[in-house]
């Protein structure tokens, strides 16, 4: 029988992932874990990058029926632009957030354990990967688990007491969000008889035109949706961030802030196109609801970090603007909406991974403080460091030629095609971009300010300045070549509906 190797790629992904997670509690090197880590991801960003290749170029996608068992015995990966875009950027972004972060990886985790940390992280990466990919539900929600259990452990690796307690209070608000899914999937497969997306989507076509269970089926609804924007830390629901960003490692920060997130974001976006369908969603009102959430993370989520002193919390709480802005744009109910709002997954991404890094050097050389008044100057003892917190912070203001710019412009001109929210989402996007200077323009001025003192310059770790280079790099990149990647997420969502 002929293989088709570009069909495999999704399961050889997800399987590379978890056999490293396998293979590396025999590797009792801290160091040689993270090779074998790195050299995965690696892999799989290069078989993701010829995914992404072939299904752009044939603008088509597929379904792999895992062993080729069907339905109920089997389920089922899907891939198309979308999917190999999101799979290829997070790739990179972990590879280079791990690589940036290395020294303070080794430095915050007990020798013994840095192995263990790395089993971690290859299973985290594996779950965000079928998160991405599945197109079973209750896959997803196993990975859903997978994947929480993991950032708790990574939040806990420093082993502090700080870590600990932060670690419990992520665990309890995810673990509600994860209990809220799986309440939702019980019902839909109870009254659909499905756990694979297509299949479930024909049966409720079914259902919606004979009439039969409406109140169950909007109960079903509400819980999935509810479920992942816990998950997802949507405002009012982010109180377990700031307290986890702060006592984690800073890659660990960064990979929770740029990437999980998003994994529950992104399986949100399929179950609305591929289980609901966007029709569905815009009847029962739940663009609504997401809108008046998600405008107000953007606002909140900018209030909070105005008010913080520590760096790494400030951040934190612009995560959750920055969700905010997600939201936002999936509340629009409208096709640009999504399109706005999956590329400022892709410019989060890059951007908020790279702060999270950067700040871990610049609290390095102003002697482990994290609050922003005793870190003048840490930018010219680590110049590089110093300048992608600038490219960062200029990003998430919105300064043109950046990332952050784009995705802004977008989502406003994602209003106009919904006049009943237009001045709603034009008002609030001025008021958090003005918010977002408030805080993040005083930090740049704080880290540039000569200090007192005479300045001595740190030495730099290659790969850290290699990782931010890169971050750099990416950020420009998606600031001013957006229009062949927001031609591909037009592709991508096209092909999920």
């Amino acid at each position: 029988m002929h293989v088709n190797f570009i069909h495999n790629i999704p399961f050889f992904s997800i399987f590379l992932a978890m056999f490293s997670g396998i293979i590396t509690p025999f590797i009792k090197n801290g160091k040689y874990a993270q090779r074998v880590n790195s050299a995965m991801i690696l892999i799989v960003g290069i078989m993701s990058a010829i995914l992404f290749l072939n299904v752009t170029a044939t603008g088509e996608s597929f379904t792999f029926m895992m062993g080729h068992f069907p339905a109920p015995w089997g389920n089922e990966l899907r891939a198309g632009p979308f999917e190999a875009l999101m799979a290829i950027t997070f790739s990179v972004v972990i590879w280079l957030t791990l690589a940036g972060g290395r020294t303070f990886i080794f430095e915050d985790v007990l020798s013994e354990k840095q192995n263990l940390f790395f089993i971690v992280v290859n299973l985290l990466f594996a779950s965000m990967l079928a998160l991405i990919y599945t197109n079973d539900v209750f896959t997803g929600y196993v990975f859903i688990e997978i994947n929480t259990i993991a950032s708790c452990a990574l939040v806990m690796s420093k082993g502090k007491g700080e870590s600990i307690v932060a670690t419990i209070h992520y665990l309890i608000i995810s673990l509600l969000g994860s209990g809220l899914f799986l309440m939702g999937l019980s019902l839909l497969y109870d009254i659909t008889g499905h756990l694979l997306m297509p299949s479930i989507q024909q049966s409720i076509f079914k259902l919606m035109q004979t009439g039969e269970y409406q109140l169950p089926f909007m109960v079903v609804v509400g819980f999935i949706v509810l479920g992942l924007s816990i998950k997802s830390a949507l405002f009012p629901f982010h109180s377990m961030l700031p307290g986890a960003y702060q006592a984690a490692t800073p890659s660990v920060s960064g990979i929770l802030s740029g990437l999980v997130l998003k994994s529950y974001i992104i399986l949100l976006i399929k179950i609305f196109y591929c289980v609901f369908s966007i029709d569905i969603i815009h009847s029962l009102k739940v663009t609504n609801v997401l809108f008046i959430f998600g405008v107000c993370g953007m606002v909140m989520g900018s209030v909070y970090a105005l008010r913080e002193v520590k760096i790494k919390r400030m951040l934190a709480y612009s995560s959750v603007a920055q969700i905010g802005y997600i939201f936002m744009g999936l509340g629009l109910g409208t096709h640009v909406g999504v399109i706005a709002a999956c590329f400022h997954i892709l410019a989060h991404a890059v951007t908020k991974a790279m702060l999270f890094v950067c700040t871990g050097g610049l609290v390095d050389v102003s002697d482990k403080k994290d609050q922003i008044r005793n870190m003048r100057g840490a930018a010219h003892k680590n110049l590089i460091a110093g300048i992608a917190f600038t490219v960062g912070a200029l990003s998430m203001v919105g300064v043109p030629l950046f990332a952050g710019f784009v995705s802004k412009i977008y989502f406003a001109t994602a209003s106009l095609y919904s006049p009943g929210k237009m001045a709603a989402t034009l008002i609030t996007l001025a008021i958090s971009m003005i918010l977002n200077a408030m805080y993040f323009i005083p930090s740049v001025i704080a880290i540039w300010s000569l200090p007192t003192e005479k300045i001595e310059r740190a030495p730099v770790e290659p790969w850290f300045a290699f990782s931010m280079i890169c971050f750099i790099v990416l950020n420009f990149a998606l600031g001013i070549f957006y229009k062949p990647v927001i031609r591909i997420l037009e592709l991508g969502i096209g092909l999920l509906s």
